[in-house]
């Protein structure tokens, strides 16, 4: 299970959520430095503070970002993702203009598409042993 330190609560509810979330650029353009992505790694932390969530942890290649994400359930991952891509890709390009050469046509630093999946906790298949072997009523 997870451990105290991970586990939040809300007004309402006592949560862990993690997503694994993975952007790549348009076109799978090799555009990231090493300069890029620490300040890419930066905004998305601004980001995801205005989201009360927590980039827990960032890093990336020339061509694409991961991203693990601890959010609460009051936060949409589609609405979290579509801020974090259009936040990162209006300050990039405003920050490192030669960022733009790749993308003169689409004027878009992030392929439209990306990754999230969840993390953490057991394996479905103990959660559903858990869930089987619970007594019920007669």
């Amino acid at each position: 299970m997870a451990e105290d330190g991970d586990i939040r609560t809300g007004r309402h509810c006592i949560f862990v959520l993690h997503a694994h979330l993975v952007f790549i650029t348009k076109y799978r353009h090799q555009v990231f430095t090493r300069a890029h992505l620490e300040r890419m790694e930066q905004i998305m932390r601004d980001v995801c503070a205005d989201f009360e969530t927590e980039l827990a942890e960032f890093n990336g290649e020339a061509n694409h970002v991961h991203l693990l994400v601890t959010f609460p359930p009051k936060v949409a991952i589609s609405r979290l993702v579509n801020s974090l891509k259009g936040v990162s890709s209006r300050r990039m390009r405003q920050e490192f203009p030669e960022l733009t050469r790749h993308y003169w046509r689409a004027n878009k630093l992030w392929s439209g598409s990306y990754f999230a999946g969840s993390v953490g906790g057991p394996p479905l298949s103990v959660m559903r042993q858990y869930i089987e072997l619970h007594n019920r009523p007669v």
